[in-house]
């Protein structure tokens, strides 16, 4: 629990007492500061109210950040293993596979890069386009 929530809690009933003595010898200025200091006080357990559920959030995100590693770590293995018993079933397809997605991969990171299109602001005269040409 924070420190907050408890000096909040402490500060609204204090406050709360205030405004009742305030209440009772009808001082209104008494009162006064005593609704403020129990608002001040409800102020402050909510703020502690807030950090606490802040870092409940946070554990909770540790913990299914942890869980998430364990997990792919797990299908990482299975992956691992299942690729193992396939390329010892049948190496030939696994190297046929293997260089169909070389290949694959070859020809999408060597392809040309696109060329601009010209438009018609581009070309300022005619004698531009004939050098472009």
């Amino acid at each position: 629990m924070d420190e907050k929530r408890l000096e909040g809690a402490a500060n609204s009933v204090a406050g709360k007492a205030e405004a009742a003595y305030g209440r009772l010898t009808g001082d209104t200025a008494a009162q006064a500061k005593g609704h403020a200091r129990d608002a001040a006080g409800t102020v402050q357990r909510i703020y502690g109210q807030a950090k606490d559920a802040a870092e409940n959030l946070g554990d909770a995100a540790s913990d299914l950040a942890s869980q998430a590693v364990e997990t792919g770590g797990q299908y990482y293995r299975q992956g691992n293993r299942a690729v193992a018993s396939v390329m010892r079933e049948r190496p030939l397809g696994a190297l046929l596979a293997a260089g169909a997605i070389g290949f694959g991969l070859a020809l999408l990171l060597n392809r040309p890069a696109p060329r601009r299109r010209l438009r018609w602001g581009d070309l300022r005269d005619l004698r531009d386009w004939r050098e472009l040409r």
